[in-house]
């Protein structure tokens, strides 16, 4: 049975992407686009690559039906999402795209984002959205928080590590890089093509970029006691992709054996022959993600390499496999597309 979907916030990147991945999805159907600032413009207007699909006209949140409606995904501003969400039915499933529910603790929330939590009865009823290691969670979920792209893309390395007890966890230490869409579509001088082409800079450094409240949150809670990574996001003049390079105390063939053996049997993570290390270019666009191990020349240390496309597997595709599972699809429904190339 074809599943009716609402996208609030679809003016925005990651609604635009959200749209691109289900016009080829075989069991849901688009039936509201909201777009405050862009109320009552075709998609065409706003994003003229939709322009050969059928879409509903952009609208407010407030002229939408929702009695229709099986499923919403809100693509809106962090702290937005906490007001919209709290005036929606209760009995409509939800997947949030923004930060607002991602950490449990609502003094976290307010120590990494500066503000109240409007919603913490919400809180308390959201399950965190990283869909591999939260999938039955996620089943039976009415409100799902995606996870941040960057800790992501760091937890799909790190995790089963911790879990194993592989490595050492005083001594992690995580350097990402990341496209330029990942700032979201507002304008901003810095990304600016004149401002933050031929060059690459590192931001939020020396501990301080809030997806390092995820990292905190999800690492402490498998090691059982406090584990803080260092972490330092680097933005390159690309639209699409991070890469992510942990360096790790742990025998490296060791750190490859374990992470194969927890994603063999997972249809979009792809961890590469050991000695291999993964590429943006090979998951752009993509759901998947690509994980590589290399040995140092130093014993006892490795670098543990991961590639996926923030749009994508770090944010909308991930939303909708995790609306997958909260609907009774098949998981994998819609996000099977091979990566674009070149």
């Amino acid at each position: 049975m074809t599943k009716t979907i609402a996208i609030l916030g679809a003016s925005g990147y990651t609604g635009a992407e959200l749209v691109r991945l289900i016009s080829t999805h075989p069991d849901m159907k688009i039936a509201a686009l909201t777009g405050e600032r862009k109320a009552g413009q075709p998609m065409a207007r706003v994003f003229p690559f939709l322009r050969h699909l059928d879409l509903p006209d952009l609208s407010r949140i407030e002229d939408v039906d929702f009695s229709g409606i099986d499923l919403a995904f809100c693509a809106l501003p962090h702290a937005t999402s906490q007001a919209v969400i709290k005036e929606l039915p209760r009995d409509l499933k939800i997947v949030d795209l923004s930060a607002d529910f991602r950490l449990r603790d609502v003094a976290d929330y307010e120590k990494w984002y500066g503000q109240p939590h409007a919603a913490p009865d919400l809180q308390r009823e959201a399950v965190y959205g990283l869909t591999e290691f939260y999938r039955e969670e996620i089943r039976a979920a009415r409100l799902v928080a995606g996870t941040g792209c960057n800790a992501a893309t760091g937890q799909y390395i790190l995790r089963p590590l911790i879990e194993a007890g592989v490595i050492d966890l005083d001594r992690i230490i995580l350097d990402l890089k990341c496209g330029v869409s990942g700032a979201g579509r507002a304008l901003k001088e810095n990304l600016l093509h004149s401002e933050l082409s031929e060059g690459t800079q590192a931001y939020a450094a020396g501990g301080t970029h809030r997806h390092l409240g995820e990292f905190d949150q999800e690492f402490s809670r498998i090691a059982g006691r406090p584990v803080h990574i260092q972490f330092t996001p680097h933005l390159l003049p690309m639209n699409r992709g991070i890469l992510a390079t942990a360096w790790l105390d742990g025998d490296a063939a060791r750190l490859h054996e374990v992470l194969q053996a927890r994603y063999c049997a997972e249809s979009m993570i792809h961890v590469l022959p050991f000695g291999t290390t993964p590429s943006t270019h090979d998951v752009r666009g993509s759901n998947f993600v690509h994980i590589g191990v290399v040995g140092d020349r130093i014993p006892g240390r490795a670098l543990v390499v991961a590639a996926l496309d923030n749009l994508c597997k770090g944010s909308s595709g991930q939303a909708i496999q995790n609306a997958n599972l909260m609907l009774g699809l098949q998981e994998e429904a819609g996000l099977m597309g091979a990566p674009l190339f070149p």
